[in-house]
């Protein structure tokens, strides 16, 4: 007869705490994504915790000091004449001299009581002050020249010269003031303080903010 204590007995088993461990598992993930359900609904539902639209519109201009909203190029036509030894010599000079004029908004003069912000309608109104047109930026190695006399001595010519630079300047100066350009560069102006304010103040949060701009009364 066969000695028990021989007889080979099975190996343990370990397929239940298995199956236990495959079992939880789902649950594991169902937690997991519940979870993370759970946090993203409160960032979604949590109240806005937004800045103050005026205070962030003043940072965007703190970056800038002047801004250069718009250029024009112009083309003076200007002449002067010259009259040498009691009026025996007589010479003349035409030029036109390409000049560029800078239109600029001075934003450290925009402070918070040039910001309304209406919550109501997201909507921010700016009021600019006048534009600053610059001093004529003269080409004069463009400039073209056609000189009329019978002599012109060295020093006709540099008086000629010097007389159409400082005329072509003040007409310069006139023409940038042509209602024309002023209003063009008015709405380079509207349109890049809009685009400047936009993008911070979606970034703040407003998404649907509007920006107005105006400037001040003449």
């Amino acid at each position: 007869m066969d000695d028990p204590s021989l007889t080979p007995r099975p190996a343990p088993t370990r397929t239940a705490p298995t199956l236990a461990r495959i079992s939880l598992l789902p649950w594991g993930l169902f937690l997991v994504a519940l979870a993370a359900a759970a946090f993203f609904a409160w960032k979604w539902w949590q109240p806005d915790d937004l800045g103050d639209p005026l205070a962030t519109s003043l940072v965007a201009f703190e970056k800038q000091d002047k801004l250069t909203v718009f250029s024009a190029e112009l083309a003076p036509v200007v002449s002067s004449n010259d009259s040498r030894l009691f009026g025996l010599v007589n010479s003349k000079q035409v030029a036109v001299i390409p000049a560029r004029i800078d239109y600029t908004i001075n934003l450290a003069q925009v402070g918070r009581d040039r910001l309304t912000w209406n919550a109501e309608g997201q909507t921010l109104s700016v009021r600019l002050p006048p534009l600053t047109v610059s001093r004529p930026n003269l080409d004069e190695a463009r400039a073209q020249y056609l000189r009329d006399g019978i002599w012109i001595s060295r020093d006709a010519q540099d008086k000629l010269t010097r007389d159409n630079t400082r005329l072509a300047e003040a007409q310069a100066v006139q023409q940038a003031a042509n209602p024309v350009l002023m209003n063009l560069a008015r709405q380079a102006a509207k349109e890049a303080i809009t685009q400047n304010l936009s993008i911070p103040l979606q970034v703040a949060g407003y998404g649907k903010a509007k920006v107005e701009v105006t400037f001040d009364a003449k």
